[in-house]
């Protein structure tokens, strides 16, 4: 397999400043990309931001070397992740990029691609525009270079569109609900939303003044939102990340629901309506309380590796539709073709309204396994979850859980540290059962 000198696993990113994110790189990229676009299709994408000031510096260098390569440029302004992934899809567009750095704080940037279809790019596009950007960057004739426009109304265009999810028949009427929408692209939508559908919404971390995105708030940092929804007495409190494609959930009570909690109760509502078509997938790090929970009520579970483009995979093979991951990507595909915060929680609510149930009520068939989870680190180009005796310590534990927990040993995608996680039905067997396995880790890594 080819390795990638600048795409990771969700588009490029970095701290701003650095390579690659510069003015000077984000230039090239947009000429790289459009060039390589350009090879079929409508040569019309699609530019969407989340809130960091970062976002104007590269929104205006991707524009000009896109246009350097004969494409015409729709710049959407601050929109949800999701939103850019569905407009790319109404407009026709060859592709759609987002910039954004999703829950990272301020300083980090990033710029990932959505195809025609609204679904990230593949490998050999990916591989495609790599190869591209090794080339002498050049200027089409003036009479074909690409043309700019920005799109007034893009916001409302998918306002109508989340609104649309929601059953004609219901109303989110008497229903007071805290929106923490984490100072990011969400902050001009959601609220919008849901009180054009009848809820009292209370607004928390709408304000994004370019540094504050995630800054203590939103999807990673519930905390505050909890306090909201306590002191103000509200029926539910819904948090998204700084570009809208994650959601976290607090019941009246302060409990966090997060994407294990969600997906297990969009599916189940699914099921009740008999519009579930086929299973649930989830990955690795997924409760096994929640596949045990789901299998009690007939449904069909399974993993995929950690991403959510690794669920999608999995759910097109499978030719099912949800599916999502305990950090709040939740999945859909009947809906939309990415994960989205916003129409989540509607169908979260929808649950809520057509049931007459609270939150708490709705979540009451999962049961978490408690897990714990520890870093360890280890030597570049060593792989100690190969080694004997690590493989011996797991099947030791294995064996003491019976099938009434799980082992799982990653390597982490980002830093050189195993991540050893243990889940079990008592918290001081994982607790010991983690540490047992941590050690042996520890002394095969040094």
């Amino acid at each position: 397999m080819t390795t990638r000198k600048y795409f990771g696993t969700d588009g490029v990113r970095g701290l701003v400043g650095e390579f690659p994110i510069t003015p000077e790189f984000a230039l090239k990229l947009g000429w790289a990309a459009g060039k390589v676009l350009s090879k079929s299709g409508t040569k019309k994408v699609i530019i969407g931001k989340d809130t960091r000031i970062s976002g104007y510096l590269l929104e205006t260098s991707l524009e000009a070397g896109l246009i350097a390569a004969g494409i015409d440029v729709v710049l959407l302004g601050p929109m949800p992740t999701p939103a850019v992934a569905y407009l790319t899809q109404t407009f026709r567009a060859e592709a759609g990029i987002v910039i954004s750095a999703s829950h990272n704080p301020y300083h980090d940037n990033g710029i990932k691609f959505f195809n025609g279809k609204g679904l990230k790019l593949g490998d050999e596009v990916e591989l495609e525009i790599e190869a591209m950007l090794d080339e002498e960057m050049t200027c089409v004739p003036s009479e074909k270079l690409g043309k700019a426009r920005r799109l007034d109304n893009a916001d409302g265009r998918y306002i109508e569109f989340c609104k649309g999810l929601f059953p004609n028949e219901l109303s989110l009427e008497g229903l007071k609900v805290v929106l923490d929408c984490a100072n990011g692209a969400t902050y001009h939508i959601a609220p919008d939303v849901m009180r054009e559908l009848g809820a009292e919404v209370i607004c928390h971390a709408c304000e994004p003044n370019g540094i504050n995105i995630n800054l203590e708030c939103g999807a990673t940092h519930v905390d505050s939102l909890k306090q909201k929804v306590l002191e103000h007495k509200a029926d539910v409190g819904i948090a998204y990340d700084g570009d809208g494609d994650r959601v976290m959930m607090v019941d009246h009570n302060g409990r966090v629901f997060d994407g294990d909690d969600i997906v297990y109760i969009i599916a189940c509502q699914a099921h009740q309506e008999n519009n579930l078509g086929g299973g649930v997938v989830g990955t690795v790090m997924s409760n096994m309380g929640l596949e045990n929970a789901l299998k009690a009520k007939g449904i069909d579970f399974a993993r995929s590796k950690v991403g959510d483009r690794y669920v999608i995979e999995l759910l097109k093979e499978k030719g099912w539709k949800i599916g999502g991951e305990s950090s709040g990507h939740v999945l859909n595909l009947d809906l939309i073709s990415t994960g989205d915060g916003i129409v989540s929680s509607l169908q979260v609510l929808t649950a809520m309204v057509s049931q007459n149930k609270t939150l708490k009520d709705l979540g009451a068939g999962f049961q978490k396994y408690p897990m714990k989870m520890i870093n360890v680190k280890y030597q570049a180009g060593t792989d100690p979850t190969q080694a004997d005796e690590v493989k011996a310590a797991v099947k030791e534990v294995e064996t003491e859980l019976a099938g009434k927990g799980r082992v799982l040993l990653r390597k982490s995608g980002t830093e050189p540290v195993v991540r050893v996680m243990v889940e079990a039905e008592q918290e001081k067997q994982v607790l010991d059962f983690a540490q047992k396995i941590a050690e042996v880790v520890e002394t095969v890594s040094n």
